[in-house]
């Protein structure tokens, strides 16, 4: 099981801050398309994403118990 986790525009589309799926053997860039497609989420090209409160690329494979979070970019003035 993993803790996905979701941060400012991506958290109000999905309402809720996280969600607890089984998301283990797929890439990124699968979970992406996958929670976009089921929860109309905009822009995941732009999302950074972290595996375990690091950085990761889209062609990085999720383990069971890893922890996720998208992290869209963050604008201000």
């Amino acid at each position: 099981m993993n803790k996905i986790l979701f941060f400012a525009h991506l958290r109000d589309a999905v309402g809720e801050e996280f969600l607890c799926l089984d998301a283990s053997g797929k890439t990124v860039a699968q979970l992406k398309a996958e929670l976009s497609e089921k929860y109309d989420l905009p822009r995941m090209d732009t999302v950074m994403t972290a595996i375990n409160e690091e950085f990761a690329s889209n062609d990085e494979v999720i383990q069971d118990g890893d922890e996720i979070a998208f992290i869209p970019p963050v604008s201000g003035g």
